[in-house]
């Protein structure tokens, strides 16, 4: 892009200016499937678990999708952990705003408290309070969100699970992220 807008302060911009950035913007926003695609590849390294962070992925989209969930579940379910790759201090933040102009109300919030609700599994022997999602018990996802955690999440660290190859679900990928964001993260 050759063009540039004409103001060095936002308040001086015309509507030329941001007719440009936004074509500019729209044009991001088609390459955001690929820049996703490139980041679950970057998660299929060296792991402390039996298999890498990208397989991880890949069988819980995998039980996902077997388990008929919808489609915006199944994206969901295999960018859960994207966050990893740009910033594992809070991976289900980090997920749950990138997803969110793209997936349902009930799976933003599942995706922004599934690090909460999988230290379920785990806390204890940290010696933290396994028990600290129940400050959520009542919420209206609450169930959903101990249910995927229980179903796809906790138990997807097999190395003998025959999950589908990351280009079974790059259709998906593009077909939900290539649309325009339903909402804006605000």
């Amino acid at each position: 892009m050759h063009e540039k807008v004409t103001f060095t302060a936002m308040e001086h911009g015309t509507r030329d200016d941001y007719e440009l950035v936004s074509r500019h913007d729209a044009q991001e926003r088609s390459l955001f499937p690929g820049r996703v695609m490139q980041w679950l590849s970057s998660m299929d390294g060296p792991s402390p678990y039996l298999i890498s962070r990208l397989d991880h992925s890949l069988q819980s989209a995998t039980r996902a999708e077997r388990d008929n969930a919808s489609d915006d579940t199944v994206l969901m379910a295999l960018l859960h952990d994207i966050g990893d790759v740009l910033c594992p201090a809070n991976h289900s933040q980090v997920a749950a705003a990138l997803l969110r102009p793209y997936i349902s109300k009930k799976n933003h919030w599942i995706v922004l408290h599934h690090g909460l609700f999988q230290g379920y599994y785990y806390f204890h022997h940290l010696d933290m309070d396994r028990d600290v999602r129940e400050r959520y018990r009542g919420h209206e996802y609450y169930d959903d969100c101990v249910a995927f955690c229980h179903n796809w999440d906790q138990t997807s660290f097999d190395p003998k699970y025959k999950s589908y190859p990351l280009e079974h679900f790059e259709p998906l990928i593009h077909q939900i992220l290539g649309q325009e964001p339903k909402s804006f993260a605000f």
